[in-house]
C-alpha cells in the first residue's frame, strides 16, 4: 500500500497545538514509510474563514519543518464534487429530503429530553410519499439532506492506535445531515462528514490520523464509504492533549497556538520535539532530545499511548533551553538580532553580537529572554537594592575611582580579558580591600546589580562603546 496522509485544518483560527501535533503525527508516519503528507484545507465555512488564518497554518506548519509533498487541496474549490455525491446517495436511496422544521426539531429533542433519553432524529421524514413531500413544497419548507443509518447497523474497523472499535448505528443520533437547508430543487451546502469522505477519496487518502473527538465521526464515514463503494482508509486516532488539571487544552489555558509559541521565544526543534513526546513513547534506549527528522525513522504508532497526554510546562522550557544550549553563538545571535533591532539596539560589530550571544546564551531558556540579558549592554540599567546596597559601602567610591583613572588612560578599542582581570588586581592591592569587594562593587556600577553574566566578559563587552566609563563615573 502506497502511504497518502493528510492533515485537514479548518482556516477558522490560528494553527492549534493539537492540529500541529496531528500535523506532526502524520509526517512521521509518511516519513517512516516512504509516503506522501498532505494538505487539504477545509474552507466551506465561508463566514469564520479566513486567508489569514490560511496563511498561519502554513507558516507554522513550515516553522516547524513539516512540508507538504503537494499542492494544498483547498475543498471549496469541490463543492461541485461534492453535490453531485450526494445526488448519487439520493439516486441510489441511501439519503433523502427531511423537511422537518427546527422548531419540530426542538420539541423532538424536548420531549426525549423529559423521558431520559438521549436527543437523536427520529427519522421522522425517511419515507415520505410524493403527496407528502409536495405538500411541504407548497409551504416553502426547505430540507436539508439525510443519510439513512440503521439502528441495527454494526460498524467496526481496526485502528492502529486502539485497536478493534465497533460502533452501533443506534449510537450515531439518527439520520445523519449531509447537506444544510436549500429550496427543494437544489442542494444545501455540504457538511463535514460527506465533504471528508469524498475528498479523502478523491486524494487517494490511505491513512486517516486524528484526535480520538473524531471516533463518532469515523463510524459515520464508514457507513458513507460503504454507500459509494469507496475504498476504506486505515485510521488511528490519537490522544486528546490535556491541560493540568486534566481538561482538554484550550484557548482559556492561553497559550495554545504556534503562533504563539513563537512569539514568546520558543524555537521550533523544542516545539516539534516536544510535541512528539505528547502522547507517544519513546522507545527503550532512545533520547528524549531529538530532531524529528531523526525520529521519523523509527517512529511507530505502536508506541502512541491510548490515554490523553498533559501538557507540561517545566518539561517545553527544559527542551526549549536544551536547544539554545546547543546552539553556536552565531546561531544564537541570528535569532535575537531581529528583537535587538525591535528594541532599536544595533550591534557595534558582528564579533561583538556573537560575543554578546555566547555571553547571555547558557543562562536562557526562552530566545526572548536574550532580550531582558541584553538590555544592560545596550541601555543603561537602574540601580536596585542590591547595588544600591553595594554601592553606600566606603570603600566602593575609593575602588570605582582608581579603575576609572586607569581606564581614562587606556584606548577603549583594546580593552581584553587580561587588562580587566589586571585591573581588578591593581585594585586589590592599591585599594587594600578584598577582590570580592572590588568585583562587587564594579558590577553594581556596570550593571545596577551584583547578579549578572561573567563579570569580566561583561565588562570587555561594555568597554566597546565605553559605556564602562560613564557608568563607573556615577558613582565617584
Amino acid at each position: 500500500m502506497t502511504v497518502r496522509v493528510r492533515l485537514a485544518p479548518s482556516p477558522t483560527g490560528t494553527l492549534h497545538l493539537g492540529t500541529a501535533r496531528t500535523a506532526l503525527f502524520n509526517w512521521l508516519f509518511a516519513k517512516k514509510e516512504g509516503g506522501s503528507f498532505l494538505l487539504r484545507i477545509e474552507d466551506t465555512d465561508i463566514e469564520r474563514s479566513k486567508e489569514e488564518y490560511i496563511k498561519n497554518i502554513y507558516d507554522g506548519l513550515q516553522w516547524l519543518g513539516i512540508n507538504w509533498d503537494e499542492p494544498p487541496t483547498i475543498q471549496s474549490e469541490r463543492v461541485n464534487e461534492h453535490k453531485q455525491i450526494i445526488n448519487t446517495l439520493i439516486d441510489k436511496g441511501f439519503a433523502y429530503k427531511c423537511y422537518a422544521s427546527e422548531a419540530e426539531l426542538d420539541e423532538m429533542r424536548e420531549t426525549q429530553k423529559r423521558n431520559g433519553l438521549a436527543p437523536k432524529y427520529d427519522n421522522r421524514h425517511r419515507n415520505l410519499t410524493p403527496e407528502q413531500e409536495s405538500e411541504f413544497i407548497k409551504i416553502g419548507r426547505e430540507p436539508v439532506i439525510r443519510f439513512k443509518i440503521s439502528d441495527q447497523k454494526l460498524i467496526s474497523w481496526n485502528d492502529l492506535i486502539r485497536g478493534k472499535m465497533t460502533w452501533s448505528g443506534k449510537d450515531l443520533g439518527g439520520d445523519m445531515v449531509i447537506a444544510r437547508r436549500a429550496p427543494a430543487n437544489s442542494i444545501g451546502d455540504p457538511l463535514y462528514n460527506l465533504v471528508v469522505v469524498a475528498d479523502d477519496s478523491a486524494m487517494k487518502i490511505s491513512h486517516v490520523i486524528r484526535g480520538e473527538d473524531h471516533l463518532a465521526n469515523t463510524a459515520k464515514q464508514i457507513l458513507l464509504y460503504e454507500a459509494l463503494g469507496l475504498n476504506i482508509p486505515v485510521f488511528a486516532h490519537t490522544p486528546l492533549i490535556l491541560n493540568s488539571e486534566g481538561k482538554k487544552l484550550s484557548k482559556r489555558d492561553g497559550v495554545t497556538s504556534i503562533s504563539e509559541f513563537k512569539r514568546m521565544g520558543y524555537t521550533s526543534e523544542a516545539m516539534a520535539n516536544y510535541m512528539t513526546l505528547l502522547g507517544w513513547s519513546i522507545p527503550e534506549g532512545i533520547n528524549e532530545r531529538f530532531k524529528i527528522s531523526e525520529i521519523s525513522e523509527i517512529f511507530s504508532f505502536k508506541k502512541v499511548n491510548k490515554a490523553s497526554a498533559k501538557f507540561d510546562w517545566d518539561k517545553l522550557n527544559w527542551l526549549n533551553s536544551q536547544v539554545i544550549h546547543e546552539m553556536s553563538a552565531e546561531t544564537l545571535l541570528e535569532n535575537l538580532d531581529p528583537l535587538f533591532q525591535e528594541n532599536g539596539w544595533h550591534l557595534p560589530s558582528q564579533e561583538w553580537g556573537i560575543n554578546l550571544a555566547g555571553l547571555i546564551g547558557p543562562s536562557m531558556v526562552l530566545i526572548n529572554d536574550g532580550v531582558d540579558q541584553a538590555k544592560p549592554f545596550f541601555e543603561e540599567p537602574e540601580l536596585i537594592d542590591d547595588g544600591k546596597k553595594q554601592l553606600e559601602i566606603k570603600e566602593a567610591s575609593v575602588i570605582l575611582k582608581f579603575i576609572l583613572q586607569k581606564l581614562e588612560s587606556l584606548d577603549a578599542s583594546v580593552f581584553s580579558k587580561q587588562i580587566a582581570i589586571d585591573l581588578i588586581n591593581q585594585a586589590t592591592k592599591k585599594c587594600e580591600v578584598k577582590k570580592g569587594l572590588v568585583m562587587k562593587s564594579l558590577r553594581a556600577a556596570l550593571f545596577g546589580t551584583l547578579h549578572g553574566p561573567d563579570l569580566i566578559q561583561s565588562w570587555v563587552l561594555l568597554s566597546r562603546f565605553s559605556k564602562d566609563r560613564t557608568r563607573i563615573s556615577r558613582f565617584i
